[in-house]
């Protein structure tokens, strides 16, 4: 029986216990998220890449460049791109190359003939964002000086990439389907102890870096994989996809999605510096980018395919720190994860 007389209101407590049991509560929850989640990502991607301005752009210079005329083009080219433009100098061609394959500087500025000539040496697998800024401001400040500028694309895109956002792809395919495989197997697979959950996560991760290399260079040839260390590279981005969504449903149970996808798809993405360097970005976007597993991705992915034998360790470390955080999170607190046997 009731224990409130016939035909007294509700209480509050009572009112709120009817709102929580109701079918409407969730479904007016989720209206406010999914519509919330449009206006942020739309505000992310716009925020990052709509309009990409120089910002910081690490560049060489070898030759006279200290003569008026040199020194005079130097200063343009800070004045049109609004100071971004850092030079570095180098002592030989050589040694601004090396600094080039090392992702160092994104291009050469070569002043000769006593300033009147630079060749700007550009790289466009460095950047093409970057190349395309620099290739249109460099004849404009050397008219403006008097000097003769003469463009040369030293480190050119591949054919089937000539917008330099193959990578990208390939790695933002890998990053939205790694988790969205493991909210499957969340769904699809619930008995999984923990163990296995984490082993069927390292497979499908196998399985679908095989697949995004055999989809973009055995069947499309869009870009020349370089086979082993671009399939591993996807794998661990898969792997480590997968796993940061298991970290947040092992913590916070059927909500996991929302920070997974903040995390994943409206900061890491935009800041990976795939579609836009990471020269052209705002500046906390471009800093963050690189300690989140899209940017990591994108980065190692970047250096296999354009920068052969100049590979550097933190992407690896990166994505290799989320993967065992996650790993570790879920296998000490998997008693409250939903799913696996008793």
């Amino acid at each position: 029986m009731s224990d409130m007389p016939h035909g007294a209101p509700p209480t509050p407590g009572q009112r709120w216990g009817r709102v929580r049991e109701s079918p409407f509560l969730p479904a007016t929850v989720l209206l406010l998220i999914v519509s919330a989640a449009a206006g942020l990502f739309a505000w992310s991607y716009t925020y990052a890449m709509a309009d990409p301005t120089p910002r910081s752009i690490p560049m060489a210079v070898v030759g006279r460049y200290e003569q008026q005329r040199g020194t005079a083009f130097l200063d343009g080219m800070e004045r049109a791109l609004n100071a971004s433009v850092k030079v570095h100098p180098y002592a030989t061609t050589a040694a601004a190359r090396t600094a080039v394959e090392e992702q160092d500087v994104f291009g050469i500025f070569d002043v000769r003939d006593d300033g009147r000539t630079v060749e700007l040496q550009l790289s466009s697998a460095s950047g093409a964002s970057v190349a395309e800024v620099l290739a249109k401001a460099a004849p404009e400040v050397g008219r403006e000086t008097g000097v003769e500028v003469v463009l040369r694309d030293i480190k050119p895109l591949q054919k089937g990439d000539p917008r330099g956002l193959a990578v990208f792809y390939i790695s933002l395919a890998a990053v939205i389907i790694g988790f969205v495989g493991a909210i499957q197997l969340s769904v699809h697979a619930r008995a999984l102890n923990p163990l296995e959950r984490i082993a069927f996560t390292a497979a499908y991760a196998l399985l679908g870096g095989l697949a995004i290399v055999a989809a973009a260079d055995w069947l499309l040839g869009a870009l020349e994989l370089p086979f082993p260390e671009s399939w591993l590279i996807l794998a661990l981005t898969m792997f480590a996809s997968g796993m940061v969504f298991t970290l947040f449903n092992t913590l916070i149970g059927r909500w996991a999605m929302l920070p997974t996808w903040g995390l994943m798809v409206l900061l890491g993405n935009p800041s990976s510096g795939g579609a836009v360097s990471w020269a052209l970005l705002p500046s906390p976007l471009a800093t963050i980018g690189r300690w989140l597993p899209p940017g990591a991705s994108v980065n190692a992915q970047h250096t296999a395919v354009y920068f052969a034998g100049h590979q550097h360790a933190l992407p690896f470390l990166v994505l290799a720190g989320w993967a065992l955080v996650s790993c570790g999170v879920f296998l000490n607190w998997s008693h409250r994860h939903p799913g696996g046997r008793p």
